[in-house]
């Protein structure tokens, strides 16, 4: 079978695309500029919907394009239109980024010859394979989620010409800064090209974050105007740090979206194989955006495995977190566990050891999945971020939920005789509001999204410490800084994998926005110079502490087992054993966890946990030869009272130590 996509090959290039429908297909090839079709070629049937070419005297940089002609028949998930000039989707660089335009969505015979408007597909030579390496990250580690663009747009230290890039995230600065704060990996937000929703540029907002690509190969030539060697140069330099790089790619949808939307690549080239239609042949919408991939379909699992391989053999990335992954799993719009693609994932011989993470729904029928993924997936568990929101807002009855989470979420992901957990523990990510603003903000305020504040999820479990957003009350800002250090260290006391976004561990805001995806600017942008460097420090000083804690990360679940010599302890704050009357006392606001094995050799670690106002002092089981003293700098003896709203680390040392 022939390679898809564009390969040099000695005295030439050799082109081919497939589909299932279309009766021709031509190849188009333009001027250095990419702005002038030199020459349109059809392409030559080779079976099995493969159409291919060899042009001779072609090199890398060659810049071409794809057009089809069939039947036009959209409510069929027909749309051949040869009018409309198509992305390679298997190619591996674009030379623009994609702009939305209305005539790209032209109906077949109205909108003109597209290819002024649209990236031209390059040809590239692309570098030897990475050699082998098993991934750096190991669950049970600390994932830092990253958008590449927003990070750095405001970094000081970083020359002006790289900010918002990925070669920026190979900067000195942007490295030790991870490595102060413990980073195992960075799951980097989308970087395959993506392109504005259409209702974007009439309001003057840009996508910020990237979840609406067009192809899945080619990175955003804002984000890498040097392609994929960009991107291995950046995976190489963290993992000399001893950091790994997660990518974060969406295979649910692309961004030709509904049936208004703009043709671009697969929609052209075979909409009704390569998009989920319903009976009525409309196309599903099990995303939100208007298309859904068919996942199940051999092409589009092809396509889907070479774009990871790609990523693999050519950067050596360590893994992938996967968007509204429960899309992956579903076949003929049902998901399950048993899905084609996921059992040639795990069969795959360069993917096979990859980390593997997954967003575990979709907004489909029975599309929330969550603990119901394949073994070697790791999941973000929103139930975790929902009661630790919950608890600390000062909900009712949720100490029992929170101490189920410290613990990893055993009702989750325990059953079929699962021991190790797989969940990814998070308070905030970039959907929804930042840590900062939990503590900020009652209610969403997304007004600067231009949707009269209609967009984003309604309940965010948040709380604003009596104002309402920003606060010049001294008192207001204390209570704020102390719940954020509580969120923050709840995290770093969890069982499993925990993530942390960009930014979070010094306390960026959105201003209340909960929907940010279109604030390309400001609101988005980390503000390096004026960033809280205190909170900074806890946050480092928690990861250190949980680095030197070996239960912290690792995966088998906390069950108060085995009876000689259990692994936790749960405690009041007087040291007595919770009992079902402490359990669901639906007041109760402290707990202790007491684990087992702490940093030194024998000695035991105490988390202990104050939800009240009020401060407190907690009462810790002594040992002969022992005594207990603060994990942390400058936090409290035992013998002092925990203060209200905070998060205590009590280690055992020996006498005389």
């Amino acid at each position: 079978m022939y390679p898809l996509g564009a390969t040099i090959i000695p005295g030439g290039v050799r082109f081919a695309v497939w589909s299932g429908a279309a009766e021709r297909i031509w190849l188009s090839l333009f001027d250095e500029a990419g702005e002038r079709e030199t020459a349109r070629l059809e392409m030559a049937p080779q079976g099995e919907g493969i159409h291919a070419l060899t042009v001779p005297g072609l090199k890398a940089g060659a810049k071409y394009g794809f057009r089809a002609d069939g039947e036009y028949a959209p409510g069929r998930g027909l749309w051949f239109d040869p009018n409309k000039l198509l992305v390679d989707p298997y190619a591996a660089a674009i030379d623009r980024p994609y702009v939305y335009d209305p005539c790209l969505a032209a109906r077949r015979g109205e909108g003109g010859d597209t290819a002024p408007l649209v990236p031209k597909s390059v040809v590239v030579a692309l570098p030897d394979a990475v050699p082998s390496r098993p991934p750096l990250f190991a669950s049970g580690g600390l994932v830092y989620e990253l958008p590449v663009r927003a990070f750095t747009m405001r970094h000081p230290d970083v020359p002006p010409a790289e900010r918002g890039t990925l070669e920026a995230l190979a900067h000195p600065a942007i490295i030790a800064h991870l490595q102060k704060l413990g980073v195992s990996a960075v799951e980097l937000m989308p970087v395959a090209a993506w392109i504005d929703e259409r209702h974007l540029p009439p309001l003057g907002l840009r996508n910020a974050w990237g979840y609406n690509p067009v192809t899945f190969m080619a990175l955003d030539p804002r984000l890498a105007p040097g392609g994929i060697a960009d991107l291995r140069h950046v995976v190489e330099a963290l993992h000399t740090a001893g950091i790994g790089v997660i990518l974060d790619v969406v295979f649910n949808h692309t961004g030709e979206s509904d049936e208004a939307g703009p043709t671009l690549s697969l929609r052209g080239l075979d909409a009704r194989a390569c998009y989920r239609h319903e009976a009525d042949g409309r196309l599903a919408n099990d995303t939100g955006t208007g298309n859904t991939l068919a996942c199940d379909h051999p092409a589009v699992r092809e396509l889907i495995f070479d774009s990871l391989r790609h990523f693999v053999r050519h950067a050596g990335v360590d893994g992938f977190r996967f968007d509204l992954a429960a899309v992956l799993g579903r076949v003929d719009g049902a998901f399950t566990l048993h899905a084609p693609l996921f059992e040639e994932m795990r069969a795959d011989p360069l993917l096979a050891d990859r980390v593997m993470i997954a967003e575990p729904w979709d907004i489909g029928r029975e599309g929330y999945r969550l603990g119901g993924f394949p073994p070697f997936f790791l999941e973000w568990n929103d139930r975790y971020r929902d009661d630790v929101r919950r608890f600390w807002r000062g909900d009712p009855g949720a100490v029992g939920a929170l101490a189920t989470r410290l613990a990893g979420s055993s009702d989750i992901f325990g059953h079929d005789g699962q021991t190790l957990t797989r969940t990814v523990n998070f308070v905030a990510a970039h959907d929804g509001m930042a840590l900062a603003d939990l503590v900020a903000y009652e209610r969403k305020h997304n007004e600067a999204n231009g949707e009269r504040n209609r967009d984003g999820h309604h309940d965010n479990l948040s709380w604003n410490n009596g104002v309402e957003g920003e606060s010049a009350d001294p008192e207001v800002a204390e209570r704020r800084d102390r719940d954020k250090r509580a969120l923050l260290a709840t995290l770093f006391a969890s069982r499993g994998t925990i993530m942390l976004t960009a930014g979070d561990e010094f306390g960026r805001s959105q201003r209340g926005n909960n929907n940010a995806y279109a604030q390309d600017n400001d609101v988005t942008w980390l503000d390096w110079e004026g960033r809280d460097r205190a909170l900074e420090d806890f946050v480092a000083a928690l990861s250190a502490l949980r680095r030197s804690v070996p239960a912290f990360a690792e995966t088998a679940f906390l069950t108060g087992g085995p009876p000689e010599a259990p692994d936790v302890a749960w405690l009041t704050e007087t040291g007595a054993p919770m009992d079902e009357a402490a359990w669901h006392d639906p007041q109760r606001r402290r707990l202790t966890m007491l684990l087992a094995r702490g940093p030194r050799e024998g000695g035991r670690l105490a988390v202990t946990v104050n939800g009240d106002r009020r401060a407190c002092r907690f009462s810790l089981p002594d040992r002969a030869g022992w005594r207990w003293v603060p994990a942390l700098p400058a936090a409290t003896d035992v013998s002092a009272a925990l203060a209200g709203r905070s998060v205590g680390f009590m280690i055992e040392e020996r006498d005389g130590d």
